[in-house]
């Protein structure tokens, strides 16, 4: 069976949930279209590196990427750093040969994404970027319901991601509050899922009409070298440094085929700790997904007999996308991992057939053309297309 050396650059959070899902992909879809070998992994030092090679499971470490990309005994690059290096680091890949997935946001901004797509079609490579909750069951059976015509043409569309884990002012200054290293903010961080989502369920945005805050001028200066994102400590009594991103959005979208809408981002709503979710409405009926409930999908179909009529709820099972590989009982339900190891499945299947993943680098780079226009909108205060970025 054919096996493929991974080398993963950088080792926190996505580094160990992208480590689990090699090592969990062939368990769930054998034969898998290859076997992923965790080859080597890369950290910014000896110690970072070191110490993540013994704990994600890689056979070596080392600090230098430049170095490994190049090797001729890598197949895949997998960019987990901050946005910032996503670019240097995945048109390197590109040149090298490499097959490479790439964190979320594909880039700092549409410049950066169209540099790196360019780089990935010119090299044939297979690309990915990580957004991984369009793979979740329930999104899927979202997509075939609509495909399908069951609620015929769409009308309106209402997505949102809200997060609370630095409404408190003392939420540690990481990484994801500075521009130079994050781009945005909440729009980079969690408004891109959404944006993707959507974009997969309904269609391409034609223009948005946006606004833009920032709520939280300054945060403390966090120590050590592991973000702190959610830290469960809080010391507003040190020194502090600027945030220079965004905290919130709101933005109306006008979509290509005629449908509308609104979406939603935030990293400081109290109370509410993954709410990524959306309600579709059309011509012949509605379905509501939210992720904090993610094996459920609710449906209501104008064509019920009328005494029926009202949401139904779908548990994913077997039956739902999916469902053959993942758990034999409907209502045991999925989480995170096992919707990132959907996407590694994904991932390999395309190398594979020597296609793109999806969703791909072209995906990425439509997906920062409406981050950038929102941006945009945010200062304008007017619409803006989405084909001028």
């Amino acid at each position: 069976m054919r096996k493929l050396n991974i080398a993963m650059i950088g080792t926190g959070f996505m580094g160990k949930a992208h480590s689990l899902c090699y090592s969990a992909m062939p368990s769930f879809f054998w034969p898998p279209p290859a076997i992923p070998v965790r080859k080597i992994v890369v950290d910014v030092n000896d110690a970072l590196a070191s110490g993540a090679r013994d704990r994600l499971g890689f056979e070596e470490y080392a600090t230098n990427w430049q170095d490994v990309v190049t090797r001729s005994d890598i197949d895949v690059v997998d960019i987990c750093t901050p946005n910032n290096s996503h670019a240097e680091i995945a048109i390197a890949a590109a040149k090298a040969g490499k097959h490479i997935l790439c964190e979320k946001p594909l880039a700092m901004d549409a410049t950066e994404a169209k540099a790196m797509l360019d780089a990935v079609e010119a090299a044939g490579v297979t690309h990915m970027v990580a957004f991984n909750y369009r793979q979740t069951p329930a999104v899927i059976m979202a997509k075939q319901l609509i495909e399908s015509g069951r609620i015929g043409e769409i009308l309106t569309v209402r997505g949102q991601y809200m997060q609370d884990w630095s409404a408190d002012p003392g939420t540690p200054l990481s990484w994801r509050f500075q521009k130079k290293l994050a781009g945005s903010g909440a729009l980079g961080d969690v408004g891109t899922h959404v944006i993707d989502m959507v974009r997969y369920l309904v269609g391409e945005f034609e223009s948005v009409n946006a606004i833009v805050r920032t709520h939280i001028p300054e945060r403390p200066l966090q120590t050590g070298a592991f973000d702190k994102m959610a830290s469960a400590s809080r010391d507003s009594s040190g020194p502090k440094g600027p945030v220079d991103v965004d905290d919130a959005f709101i933005t109306m979208i006008r979509f290509e085929n005629g449908a509308a809408g609104f979406i939603e981002a935030t990293r400081n709503a109290y109370g509410h700790h993954n709410g990524l979710g959306f309600e579709i409405n059309g011509t012949r009926g509605s379905i509501i997904f939210d992720y904090q409930r993610m094996n459920e999908l609710k449906v209501m179909l104008a064509d019920d007999p009328q005494d029926l009529q009202g949401f139904r709820t779908l548990h994913m099972g077997p039956a739902h996308p999916y469902g053959e590989h993942l758990w034999p009982i409907p209502g045991l339900g999925v989480g995170y991992i096992d919707v990132k190891i959907i996407e590694c499945f994904n991932f390999f299947k395309a190398i594979a057939e020597g296609r793109p993943g999806e969703p791909s680098f072209r995906d990425g780079y439509q997906i920062s053309r409406i981050a950038d226009a929102i941006v945009a909108s945010g200062v304008s205060q007017k619409w803006e297309r989405i084909s001028d970025f």
